[in-house]
């Protein structure tokens, strides 16, 4: 799988063999959604594929003011892929942001970001290539209900997988009583997995869009699953994730059902994360291995995960973006946030892939999840990793092969085990405080824009809203 065009010569030949009635440009806003605008083949032409197509920037959440609203979005053409959902044949191609009234790529469009991120790699001179596999969860629904109002805060997700659902009569089928239960959905087979050809027919589509797809399986929460696909370079992988959560989202929503990757949807149960595979390359060599290392990992690839962990919160604020992050990683539910690493340990923060050779030695950072703009992410990711390398890496502590998960937090501070940041108003404060190392790809103005918004957007509005446990804790005081 991969590219279906190089260029534009091949783009209009694949709109010609597809009868193409539909060109759709989409790209991704801070929040990490996408965002389109469809037009008719006709009226796309070679100039406006290489000039840009406009667009009002002030629309778009925490993007231009009113008075310089006017944007141009920049089709990479060799992104194109047919959309397996529209009724007409549609294209789609992902694009970038252009800033008119500087004449540069955009500063605050992610893809730009991420760009620039390559660029810095580049320019440092220490490797030449940097490869991103991400690994998604997702929770599929029957029905979701939210209610927000002054005097009334609530939501229900209902899943048949659910054991809420045990005494549940079904009135044409009865209830068939096949359940994962709490923390017991890794692997099963039908019929306690239902959601087998769903599954399937994601992986199918998402083969269509141009993803490499290996594997699909039920994950450990009810109703919670996960779809492997291969990885890429940073740029390419954030655009697979763009389109794997756009396939996922619609397929579900097409069988009648609801998707989401939501960290922490329900109570009691796993969440959703993004595991990030990262490795760095020059000259066709995995800088990463080092034969005869503890798992095969060399004193770079230390560095590089030693700066992740250096900059914890600044990290945190863009691999974990939203307050519901930092409840799926409270301890009990293998949440990755205790700061070490460790060959097979699920339990720490960073895990080294089990009998990993020369090309697949990698770290794999288990505490991101799909909130998370990935272009943002991955950037950040490796930003931090870069500033390990240079400065011949941070205080690191590992690795520790037992289960972290069993070790109170008491010990772990008695032992300098580092955690991630409990709350995203902690991890948000620590970016305003440490983001030097971001200055090649984001100035502190931007910075200061990103936490702000995000404050504004998560923090301050959660933070406001009672909910239903405080009321069974603080009711009767």
């Amino acid at each position: 799988m991969g590219k279906f065009v190089n260029n534009i010569a091949e783009f209009n030949k694949f709109c010609e063999e597809n009868e193409v009635e539909f060109i759709d440009f989409r790209f991704t806003d801070i929040k990490g959604a996408w965002h389109h605008i469809s037009y008719r083949a006709h009226a796309v032409d070679d100039k406006m594929l290489e000039a840009g197509i406009p667009f009002d920037g002030s629309s778009i959440e925490n993007w231009q003011p009113i008075n310089e609203s006017d944007m141009l979005l920049r089709p990479d053409v060799p992104t194109a892929f047919l959309d397996p959902f529209t009724a007409d044949s549609t294209v789609i191609i992902i694009c970038d942001v252009y800033d008119i009234y500087k004449n540069e790529f955009y500063a605050k469009c992610p893809r730009s970001i991420a760009k620039k991120a390559l660029r810095t790699l580049d320019e440092k001179g220490i490797a030449d290539a940097a490869y991103f596999g991400p690994e998604n969860e997702f929770f599929i629904f029957d029905d979701v209900q939210i209610t927000d109002k002054d005097n009334h805060q609530s939501f229900k997700v209902e899943t048949d997988e659910g054991h809420w659902a045990d005494d549940k009569v079904y009135e044409d089928i009865g209830n068939m009583g096949h359940r994962p239960r709490v923390k017991g959905g890794y692997f099963p087979v039908m019929p306690t997995d239902p959601a087998v050809d769903l599954r399937a027919e994601m992986m199918l589509l998402l083969e269509e869009v141009g993803l490499e797809v290996v594997l699909g399986h039920h994950e450990v929460a009810q109703g919670q699953h996960e779809i492997g696909i291969v990885y890429s370079d940073i740029i390419t992988a954030a655009d697979n994730v763009q389109k794997y959560k756009y396939v996922v989202k619609m397929v579900a929503h097409l069988n009648g059902k609801t998707a989401t990757f939501m960290p922490k949807p329900i109570y009691n149960d796993n969440g959703n994360g993004m595991h990030v595979h990262q490795s760095l390359w020059k000259d066709g060599t995995n800088l990463f291995y080092e034969e005869g290392a503890y798992a095969n990992l060399s004193k770079t690839a230390l560095d590089y995960l030693s700066g992740i962990f250096a900059h914890k919160e600044a990290v945190a604020a863009f691999t974990n973006p939203s307050t519901n992050s930092y409840k799926r990683l409270l301890p009990g539910f293998e949440a990755p946030r205790i700061l070490t690493y460790s060959s097979q340990n699920r339990s720490a923060a960073c895990r080294i892939p089990y009998g990993a050779g020369a090309p697949a030695t990698r770290i794999e950072t288990r505490f991101p999840d799909s909130t998370a703009c990935p272009y943002l992410a991955f950037s950040v990711l490796m930003m931090a990793g870069l500033d390990g390398i240079e400065k011949g890496g941070y205080e690191l502590v590992g690795p520790v092969n037992e289960d972290l998960f069993e070790i109170s937090r008491k010990e772990l501070a008695e032992r300098g085990i580092p955690e991630l940041p409990s709350t995203f108003r902690d991890s948000l404060e620590g970016l305003e405080k440490d983001h030097a190392f971001l200055a090649p790809i984001m100035d502190s103005d931007y910075v200061m824009e990103y936490s702000t918004y995000m404050f504004d957007r998560h923090v301050y509005p959660v933070e406001g809203r009672p909910t239903a446990f405080e009321f069974i804790a603080t009711y009767s005081c």
